[in-house]
């Protein structure tokens, strides 16, 4: 068995106010993300399937063109190949999982 603690997963500086964590295991990337109030993520897609779970504050996300204000505790699936975007409307914590692992983010 593998134990981590997310305080001792270095962090990485996506970019400005978007700070990453994340844990790889043979099949799957846990991303944990914190944004400062109001960042921007661009549009993009990617191959893996995503399932974003809001842990803290309000994140505005917009997938395949419908955008949607996310509260605490909402989780949204994301299909691979999607093209997909976001605004941090206050700071926020969002655990992401992908499937398969993101060799960009190791």
């Amino acid at each position: 068995m593998n134990k981590y603690h997310w305080s001792e997963i270095p962090v990485r500086k996506k970019m400005e106010g978007m700070n990453l964590r994340a844990i790889h295991s043979e099949r799957i990337t846990v991303a944990h993300w914190d944004f400062e109030p109001g960042v921007e993520l661009p549009e993009h897609s990617h191959p893996h399937e995503q399932i974003a779970i809001l842990q803290e504050g309000e994140l505005e996300l917009t997938v395949d063109g419908e955008a949607r204000r996310l509260q605490i505790g909402d989780v949204v699936v994301i299909p691979p190949n999607v093209k997909h975007s976001g605004r941090s409307l206050t700071a926020c914590r969002i655990i992401d999982l992908f499937s398969p692992v993101r060799e960009d983010m190791k």
